[in-house]
């Protein structure tokens, strides 16, 4: 009975292919892309978490990243033999094999650059006459004999130190080298000797028979511990004056290190373990972090010393690391999850549309099968088995494609999107066919939107979605994407609700404006409005499947454009606050002065429209809050910002500030050029009491000089004049405007004042605007010598796109945009086709009652123009209402500025960008006004007979 049924059902699935292979190949084609994005995209977040992770490990310092295994020397209470062998290579290297392989998982090192050794913690004086003393105070050096010197360096000069055997910890004479920098600091040379002392004051004679170069000298066998590479001038901590010395480290011999234990420097044992991130994945970081907690205090650590010794303790800032970018993931990741849930709410939309269709083009041959005694069972299972023919090769060359094109992360959740699409397509064209034909229904019953009547369970639907939406937004602004517990997909979410909410209450206002327009329409002589009207009030191509599909579509697409909009600005914004202007020059230090001669030159250069000579004078101590001025501090100027109230409450923090000395006018059109607020340069006009002094003058304490002030710092000096003291001379200020930001300096407390008013007039910094040739502004700078430095706010902007896991959400950010109005445009064209048929028996019929060509397209044209409209002014308000109903939850710091040193961590909210909103609008209207005109080209080529012969009740 099974082989008679397998038999039979064959025919009809090839049967079907044959007669309809457009069909099947559009529906292959569209299942092929959505399994390819659904795959896709987990597979996208785990690759940019996985490289971000791997990013973070591998350009973190060495001496963070570095496991190391240290214990002290042995004990003093054990034969001088064992504690001499315990410090010899043969011992290390057995320790060390072992520890390598007992790290746990995920952990693994990098074996070409573990290294082990002896090393003292204590610096030790180094009294020879020849090394340099820059305050009278002798080098302080450290002496380590580490493993693989050969192997990480190269020979510069000299010799390599050799080990003469049996060194013992009575050995007295030992051989040595430096790195290329210490000599270089240090004045080293090829035979030099150092001496040690050992703790009973004997000296052990280094001798540097060479000096070698880094072969990687970040690499972790040199950075790990950073003196081994280059030496440092540090301040000496006991001494009560301000007084450097340096430190150094020479390196011993392999296979020195018993002689070490002689000393009184506190000689340790250690093994280094750089780590290996190349195998690392993004899910691996939490794993990670429980690893590291347990080797530092935990059961690792147990293990570590049954290996090592009892003694023996793991150091290291690898787990920081880990967190930090655990961090990062966590608030990248709930607002990447509204991109996911967007596209995803539009994909399954399209799908169904395309179910809808299908079933509505073979409507007739279903209900004739089911009149003809075919059962409900029967009629979907054939439907199934006819889809999955056509959707199961299809999914799974889309999943095959996301595993080839995306080459990292799990395949798991790739392969359960993927499933989840087919078995969506597979199960809605049977389901939905099969419910249409429970109950017989009238052949060509009309469904006219204008005098349908919603249903209660509808309105019990839409009241319920329209809670959860509601809900929805207000979680989303009271707590931001990102929640203690994770991603909450109902936050995460709240875009997809907000546009269902819309499509929905669309749908029911949609018959108003038709009825009002349908009956001036009707008083006209011409048919071809009212005509247009009434189909497209009857026309299922309004219904709320295409217009959910569109609104959903639109308003991710607007919210994806507005996150990459937000993110572009606050990166452009931090730039231009880092830098204050296209370009700046300025001193190394902050006393150094620019050049009349450099300003001049400078300023000419080509490229460059503006210049603006400013001086800087930090750390200028402010005088005590003035008594019950600071809320009286604000002024009318277009400059003013913040509360009196907030003023105050911060005067106290502003007991230090920067004094800017300005150009009013220069510096006020270069204001005005990067957008920033408006300075009221007319205040500063150096008149009066304020005027410039002659050469050589000092200015007396009764000078006054107006001022323009941050918000804290004018509530600390209040209305009254107040004397200031700077290096730039004494005088008396009085605040006559505040304004928030100075494109001079980054700190939030200053003082501007007019720079001709000052003693010192000479300027610290130069800002332009313009887009000055860079290699042309470096080299007109340095031939005023290397003690000036520049900055160019481009340079700034292009280190804010460095890290993997900001570039690949930005990329998927990217395909969100792309995506949704790419499904926009396929739901009009679905919404199209659905009743194309309809609209072509229409113009065949209205052609044999004298319709011209002409008049067939036009109302075609305006048949389709109320739906256009209505998604496309719906999808702008859509979009336009989530990001502002959502912009106050979602900050796009982690995307846009995290990682980067010394940026900008202020929050980043949405702003509304209307390229996101505009274009896909417009795309939808201009795609459903040509459908509509090629629609009517080609009823136009058809004649008349066959279409009207081709349905005989339509």
């Amino acid at each position: 009975m099974s082989n008679d049924k397998r038999a039979a059902s064959a025919p009809w699935i090839r049967t079907r292919l044959r007669t309809a292979p457009g069909a099947a190949t559009a529906l292959a084609v569209l299942v092929l892309v959505t399994a390819f994005l659904a795959a896709a995209f987990p597979r996208a977040v785990d690759a940019y978490e996985s490289k971000g992770l791997r990013h973070d490990i591998a350009t973190a310092d060495a001496s963070r990243s570095t496991v190391e295994i240290a214990r002290p020397q042995p004990g003093l209470e054990l034969p001088q033999e064992q504690r001499e062998a315990e410090t010899r290579n043969p011992e290390l290297t057995r320790v060390g094999t072992a520890l390598l392989k007992a790290l746990p998982a995920p952990l693994r090192a990098d074996a070409s650059s573990v290294a082990y050794g002896v090393r003292t913690t204590k610096p030790s004086v180094a009294t020879e006459p020849w090394l340099p003393r820059p305050d009278a105070v002798p080098p302080k050096l450290t002496y380590v004999a580490q493993s693989g010197l050969k192997d990480h360096a190269t020979l510069a000069s000299g010799a390599w130190p050799t080990a003469p055997d049996g060194v013992t910890a009575d050995s007295r004479a030992v051989q040595g080298a430096v790195t290329e920098e210490t000599a270089a600091e240090l004045k080293v040379k090829v035979g030099a000797t150092i001496t040690l002392l050992t703790a009973a004051q004997e000296p052990i004679t280094v001798t540097i028979t060479g000096i070698v170069a880094p072969r990687d000298p970040k690499g972790s066998y040199w950075s790990a511990d950073p003196l081994l590479r280059s030496p440092s001038l540090v301040p000496d901590p006991s001494s009560s004056f301000p007084v450097n010395f340096w430190t150094g480290t020479v390196l011993l011999a392999e296979d020195t290190g018993p002689v070490l234990l002689s000393t009184a420097a506190e000689p340790v044992v250690f093994w280094r373990f750089p780590p290996d991130p190349t195998g690392l994945t993004g899910p691996d970081g939490s794993r990670l972090t429980s690893v590291i907690a347990s080797l530092e205090s935990g059961p690792g650590l147990l293990k570590v010393r049954r290996i090592a010794g009892g003694t023996a303790v793991v150091g290291t800032g690898l787990g920081t690391i880990v967190e930090a970018n655990a961090r990062m993931r966590d608030a990248i990741g709930p607002v990447i999850a509204v991109a996911g849930l967007g596209i995803g709410s539009v994909a399954a939309v399209v799908l169904l549309m395309t179910g809808a269709l299908i079933a509505a083009r073979r409507r007739d041959e279903l209900a004739l099968m089911r009149s003809r005694g075919g059962s409900l069972r029967g009629i979907g299972g054939r439907l199934l088995a006819e889809t999955a023919v056509t959707v199961l090769p299809a999914s799974a060359l889309g999943l095959l494609l996301a595993v080839l094109l995306v080459d990292e992360g799990r395949w798991w959740p790739g392969a359960l999107a993927a499933a989840g699409v087919a078995l969506l397509v597979c199960v809605a064209l049977p389901v939905r066919t099969t419910l249409q034909h429970i109950r017989p229904t009238l052949h060509g019953a009309r469904e006219d939107m204008v005098s349908a009547r919603p249903s209660r369970r509808r309105t019990v639907a839409e009241l319920t979605l329209l809670v959860l939406a509601v809900g929805a937004v207000t979680a989303l602004r009271r707590r931001g994407t990102s929640t203690g517990g994770g991603t909450d997909l109902l936050v995460s979410a709240a875009p997809v609700l907000v546009a269902l909410i819309a499509a929905l209450v669309l749908v029911r206002i949609y018959p108003l404006p038709l009825r009002l327009a349908a009956r001036p329409m009707a008083r006209l002589r011409g048919a071809i409005g009212f005509l247009s009207l009434a189909r497209a009030g009857r026309s299922s191509a309004g219904g709320a499947l295409p217009l959910l599909a569109l609104l959903l579509a639109l308003a991710t697409a607007a919210f994806g454009g507005s996150v990459i909009a937000g993110i572009g600005d606050a990166r452009d914004d931090a730039a231009l606050a880092s830098v204050g202007a296209d370009a700046r020059v300025s001193g190394m230090g902050d006393r150094a002065t620019l050049p009349d001669e450099l300003v001049r030159t400078v300023s000419g250069l080509d490229g460059v429209r503006d210049a603006a000579p400013v001086r800087v004078e930090y750390s200028v101590t402010m005088p005590e809050a003035a008594a019950g001025d600071g809320a009286g501090t604000r002024t009318d100027t277009a400059a003013d910002t913040g509360t009196a109230g907030d003023d105050a409450a911060d005067a106290d923090d502003a007991a230090t500030a920067a004094l800017v000395g300005v150009e009013p006018a220069s510096y006020a059109r270069l204001a005005r050029t990067h957008g920033l607020p408006a300075f009221p340069a007319a205040r500063l006009r150096a008149t009066g009491p304020s005027a410039p002094l002659p050469e050589g003058t000092e200015a007396g304490p009764e000078r006054v000089l107006p001022a323009i002030a941050s918000p804290a710092v004018a509530a600390r000096l209040g209305k009254e004049p107040r004397a200031v003291r700077t290096l730039s001379g004494d005088f008396r200020v009085q605040v006559v405007g505040t304004t928030a930001h100075v494109a001079a300096v980054s700190s939030t407390n200053f003082l501007i004042v007019n720079a001709a008013s000052l003693e010192q007039k000479a300027p610290t910094t130069l800002l332009l605007a313009g887009a000055p040739d860079p290699g042309k502004l470096r080299a007109a700078v340095d031939e005023n010598g290397k003690k000036f430095v520049v900055q160019l706010r481009s340079e700034e902007r292009a280190r804010y796109v460095n890290t993997p896991m900001q570039a690949g959400a930005e990329r998927i950010y990217l395909a969100a945009v792309a995506a949704g109005a790419g499904y926009a445009l396929l739901a009009v064209l679905l919404s199209l086709l659905q009743t194309a048929p309809e609209r072509k028996t229409l113009l065949a019929r209205l052609r044999t009652m004298g319709l011209t060509t002409a008049q067939g397209r036009r109302l075609l044209a305006f048949e389709a123009t109320p739906q256009a409209l209505l998604a496309a002014g719906g999808g702008l308000f859509t979009g336009w209402a989530t990001i502002a109903l959502l912009s106050p939850g979602v900050d796009l710091v982690p995307l846009a500025l995290a990682g980067v040193a010394g940026s900008d961590t202020g929050p980043v909210p949405l702003r509304t960008d209307l390229w996101s909103l505009g274009l896909p609008a417009a795309g939808v209207v201009a795609l459903a006004a040509a459908v509509a005109g090629v629609q009517a080209w080609w009823a136009s080529r058809r004649g008349s007979i066959t279409e009207l012969r081709a349905g005989d009740s339509r």
